[in-house]
């Protein structure tokens, strides 16, 4: 809620104020003064009869003066943010703005001007107490705008300041409804709560809550140390949860792989062929194909096998 004076508004009325005050001024009340200098001259009693002259030539001055400034005070001009409510012999008629538009005198006047732009403010809840008996501290932001600017004026006095209250004793029933967990680990649910509270009341005076975030939550710093202990504990947990369910998933895979490589003849033969050919393709690799029943066989890959180990010792 501001009065501002744009330069443009400015303009306007200096315009018409100077218009109409000097044009009057000139045709009703200078030849009062022209006159004062006429009877001052005039022997026995002028100077008399000239400050007569000068008192109705400055009345003159105030009246025109007056009606100047009256009729300049009715040229608005507000920027897009602004907005007037008009009041017709003291009954709202609703709100006009912005850019140029004229308020008549004596039977219509302007209650007040309204910035309608978003505003964001600030609200601190100290060493309250949460659901567990824990005292936090807890500062949010709350971000409003004028919704409806009629409300706003003619509901309450003073809306930004009933809304920063409601505000506040929102965020402190948010707290004593929650544990510290979950002010902790839940802002955005808290958070929305929150702004369903304020936007109930702040409704009533035209505003609307556009948004509400929890921007700061602080407790005992032993008791965050130890939350953030329990924190760590369960997402360990949880994490050897998910691979023991992995191993899981993956042996009953293995068991439905062999079941069907058994079911059909020929099938473990070439998957072993398939081993052998991933096996192939590494460097250092050497593979051995001998039959199973093969003593031959068998001794070669011994002999390659002792021969590989030998090469590998006299490197190291």
């Amino acid at each position: 809620m501001r009065l501002i004076r744009n330069p443009v508004q400015s303009f306007i009325r200096g315009v018409v104020r100077w218009g109409v005050a000097i044009p009057l001024w000139l045709l009703i009340a200078l030849p009062d003064f022209r006159a004062i200098t006429a009877n001052i001259m005039v022997p026995y009693g002028g100077p008399a009869a000239g400050f007569g002259r000068l008192f109705i030539g400055l009345f003159k001055t105030i009246i025109i003066f007056w009606i100047a400034n009256v009729l300049a005070g009715i040229f608005y001009v507000l920027p897009e943010w602004e907005r007037v409510v008009v009041l017709r012999l003291g009954k709202s008629v609703g709100a006009r703005g912005p850019g140029f538009f004229i308020v008549p005198p004596f039977i219509y006047s302007a209650a007040r001007i309204i910035d309608v732009r978003i505003t964001t403010y600030e609200v601190k809840a100290t060493q309250t107490l949460t659901m567990d008996n824990i005292p936090v501290d807890v500062t949010a932001a709350v971000e409003l705008e004028v919704e409806d600017s009629e409300k706003a004026t003619i509901a309450v006095r003073d809306y930004w300041k009933t809304t920063e209250w409601a505000s506040m004793e929102a965020l402190k029933s948010t707290i004593g409804s929650n544990d510290l967990r979950a002010l902790l680990s839940e802002t955005e649910e808290v958070a929305k709560a929150l702004k369903l509270i304020i936007d109930n009341a702040a409704k009533d005076y035209g505003v609307n809550v556009r948004a509400v975030r929890i921007t700061d939550v602080r407790g005992p710093a032993m008791l965050t140390e130890e939350l953030a202990v329990i924190a760590r504990a369960e997402r360990s947990a949880k994490a050897k949860q998910i691979q023991a369910d992995a191993e899981v998933t993956v042996a009953k895979a293995l068991v439905e792989a062999s079941t069907m490589l058994d079911s059909q003849p020929g099938t473990m033969e070439l998957r072993q062929l398939q081993a052998l050919l991933e096996m192939s393709k590494e460097e250092s690799s050497m593979i051995i194909v001998y039959p199973m029943n093969s003593l031959a066989g068998q001794q070669i890959a011994a002999a390659a096998a002792g021969a590989q180990a030998k090469s590998r010792k006299t490197l190291a």
